[in-house]
């Protein structure tokens, strides 16, 4: 059973959906040489402090706490079940190197996986969606 702080996981699933309806406005197939300019100002100037946010909240985090966002996201994932938790726990605390938030943010899906994670443990992110409103 997970012990990280379900508004902390609710929060980069927050994030982690901004960051993916911002990925879903651009089709590269229907931009021309005038608009590439433009689209890649977009992508690389508008959004970064969404980026920047979830990641520094994910590198603030303890380890312990971040091993547990990767192992829930596993779960979430069907990479292990919800009975394989301490499985999936060691397997992410031996498998961390390098930025936590690097490796999550790259992964697609990563709020819908994160979300599923909690479910497996009967946990959801409604209460927290409902106080930021």
């Amino acid at each position: 059973m997970p012990t990280i702080n379900t508004d902390k996981v609710c929060f980069v699933v927050v994030k982690a959906r901004e960051l993916e309806s911002e990925d879903e406005g651009i089709d590269a197939d229907a931009s021309n040489a005038t608009d590439d300019g433009f689209v890649s100002v977009l992508t690389e100037d508008a959004f970064p402090t969404i980026r920047d946010e979830v990641s520094s909240f994910i590198e603030a985090m303890d380890i312990d706490e971040q091993v547990e966002l990767v192992a829930l996201m596993w779960v979430g994932r069907g990479d292990f079940a919800a009975s394989e938790w301490d499985e999936a726990l060691a397997q992410a605390r031996a498998r961390h190197e390098g930025a936590t938030s690097t490796y999550l943010l790259g992964v697609p899906l990563l709020a819908s996986f994160l979300e599923g994670g909690l479910a497996e443990f009967g946990e959801s992110c409604e209460l927290f969606a409902a106080d930021r409103q």
